[in-house]
Formats: C-alpha cells, sequence, structure tokens
C-alpha cells in the first residue's frame, strides 16, 4: 500500500493557500506522482474563507475530491470553524497558533504552530505564510522531495522574490523539525 495524502489548506483569501496547493501538486508531478488540486472560495474572495484541496499518490486516485482528510492546515479562526471538522481520526491537524480549536477535535497529531508570526517575523513578510506552510507540511510527511517543492515554488512565484521565498521554505523546514522533536 503506498502512502496517499489527502490534504486542505484553508485560510483567508489573499493568503495564498490556493497557490500552496497548486505549487504542492505541481511538486508531486515532478516526482511523478499522481496529483489532483481542487478549490473553493467564500463569495468574498479576499478576505472571506478560501480552501485547496490536493490529493497526492503513488497509485491511481479514484476520486478527485477530498472526502477526508488526513491532513488539514487552517491559517485564520474563520477557516479552522469551517473546514477542520472532519478530519480522519488518524490524521494530522496544523493551525497557526493564533487559532482556538475545539475541544471535540480528535485527530492523531494536533499542532498549533506560529506559522504567519514565523513570516512576519523571521522571514519579513507575511505574505510568505503560505511557502512557510509548504515548508511546515513536506517537512512533516516527506510526501514531496524538496527539490520538487522549490522547483514548483521558483516557477510561480513573482520574479525578485526568489530570496525571500527560499527563506519561507526554509523556515517551515526548521518548524516541522521542532516538531519531530
Amino acid at each position: 500500500m503506498s502512502k496517499q495524502l489527502e490534504l486542505r489548506l484553508s485560510g483567508s483569501g489573499g493568503q495564498g493557500l490556493i497557490t500552496a496547493g497548486i505549487i504542492l501538486a505541481e511538486a508531486a508531478l515532478k516526482d511523478d506522482k499522481n496529483a489532483i488540486q481542487t478549490q473553493s472560495y467564500g463569495p468574498e474572495a479576499r478576505g472571506g474563507a478560501s480552501k485547496a484541496e490536493v490529493i497526492i499518490s503513488e497509485d491511481s486516485i479514484d476520486f478527485p475530491k477530498v472526502t477526508l482528510p488526513n491532513m488539514t492546515l487552517a491559517l485564520t479562526q474563520i477557516a479552522s470553524d469551517k473546514y477542520i471538522k472532519d478530519i480522519s481520526v488518524d490524521g494530522t491537524v496544523i493551525v497557526d497558533e493564533s487559532i482556538t480549536l475545539p475541544e471535540t477535535l480528535k485527530a492523531k497529531h494536533i499542532y498549533r504552530v506560529p506559522i504567519i508570526k514565523t513570516a512576519i517575523n523571521e522571514v519579513g513578510k507575511e505574505i510568505v505564510a503560505n511557502i512557510v506552510a509548504l515548508g511546515l507540511i513536506v517537512g512533516l510527511t516527506g510526501i514531496v522531495t524538496e527539490g520538487s517543492l522549490e522547483a514548483a515554488i521558483m516557477a510561480r512565484i513573482p520574479k525578485g522574490t526568489e530570496d525571500l521565498n527560499r527563506l519561507a521554505l526554509q523556515k517551515g523546514y526548521e518548524l516541522a523539525k521542532t516538531l519531530q522533536k
């Protein structure tokens, strides 16, 4: 049996999580894996709740939608309240440290991580919180190679922001290492 990741990324419109989902799917394709990415926005696009879902598998993907994610990430309280309820009991929940989770939430791993604070204080721009989150996810799961992830990021970001995004990615990997201790 191969490892399959069914991931839901959620936050507010404008945080770049749709782009993060696309990047992660492209990295999987670079690693010769199968990947499907879908997305949805709240009616208010920028500022409203948004989510991207990605399925990555070494085998065929039978259904193109995430039905029960085995990993969920939320960067805002609204997104967490809306999208984090359904997680497999053996799954992983990652939220920004600012989020309050319901006491009834059941998952194998629950991490509250300073994703946004890391982007602001250690990288210098909140806009790269999505890249910090990607580094964190790949650092925890190894679902794609670091080389493929970096190549997919570099293909999607605005020219002139390469160093900023590489730093954000590195900070995400560092956050993952702190959680694995």
